[in-house]
């Protein structure tokens, strides 16, 4: 079996290791706090920890699961230490330039993005089965070496999860409709609903919130950081679907000024029936 290395022992590095583990990977994991080094060997995530990476010196193929920003640095960081045959790869969420940069520092990287998580992050929220059914998406560069995307396909398909290869520009726009821009808009929601000037009905709005403002105020009230990093690194994509939200949005309070009713009632029959073109693959 390969030494699998993990940088970044979050709850994806995490639930990673905890996969690779069971399958019976030697897994090295680094983490720049020594109490996550140690959570992570308690858990089960990985075989040794270390806030060193020489720890991954003897690692085949290594993921990458620190934020964005540290892609990179993190690769050049790796550069002397790790083995000319070492395979790369990552799981950011954003992919045209992480793949053109780190593919111009270590010829055998494979980019990738486990479309996978929860609210909670951390390596105490790592979990077992974390990406089964769902989708993984590969964006190897053009002068990958075959080898080394194979190598990472069977590592990813051996978790259970949805294989997709495609191209990093086409990754990001798709990404920006039905993940980046659901965070801003959901961030939206919730600072709209914050500027409410009666404390009264500000209150009870709180108090009767449930499942409807609960789904779609989610990944608003998620991890800042994660959604910094989407608007810095993938700013058109998700600027192209802002604008065309914008319009949508614009559209809905022109209807309800001229009292459409009619409209508004098809428009949201066309929205119930699209919906589920974009969910229709769900496990």
């Amino acid at each position: 079996m390969m030494n699998i290395g993990i940088v970044g022992l979050g709850l994806i590095g995490g639930s990673i290791g905890l996969d690779l583990r069971t399958l019976g990977y030697h897994v090295l994991g680094v983490s720049r706090r020594e109490q996550t080094c140690q959570q992570a060997i308690t858990l089960g995530a990985v075989n040794q920890a270390s806030n060193e990476l020489s720890l991954l010196s003897r690692a085949d193929v290594i993921f990458i699961c620190t934020p964005i920003a540290l892609i990179l640095p993190t690769i050049k960081q790796l550069i002397p230490i790790v083995s000319a045959t070492s395979i790369l790869t990552d799981v950011g969420s954003v992919k045209t330039p992480i793949v053109e940069g780190a593919c111009q520092l270590w010829p055998n990287f494979v980019g990738g993005h486990p479309m996978a998580g929860k609210a909670e992050s951390g390596i105490s929220v790592a979990q077992l089965g974390l990406f089964t059914g769902r989708p993984y998406v590969l964006t190897p560069g053009e002068n990958t070496p075959r080898e080394s995307i194979e190598k990472v396909e069977v590592i990813v398909r051996s978790l259970n999860s949805k294989v997709y290869f495609c191209d990093p520009r086409e990754h990001d726009r798709a990404v920006a409709w039905i993940s980046h821009l659901p965070v801003m808009a959901s961030a939206g929601l919730i600072s709209a609903c914050m500027n409410e000037t009666n404390p009264i009905v500000l209150k009870l709005a709180q108090e009767l919130a449930s499942s409807g403002f609960r789904d779609t105020s989610r990944v608003g009230g998620g991890n800042p950081e994660l959604g910094r990093m989407m608007a810095e690194y993938n700013s058109v994509a998700i600027l192209r679907s802002l604008y065309s939200f914008r319009d949508q949005i614009d559209e809905f309070i022109q209807y309800i000024e001229q009292e459409d009713w009619q409209i508004i009632e098809q428009k949201l029959s066309d929205t119930e029936q699209s919906r589920k073109e974009f969910l229709e693959h769900e496990i």
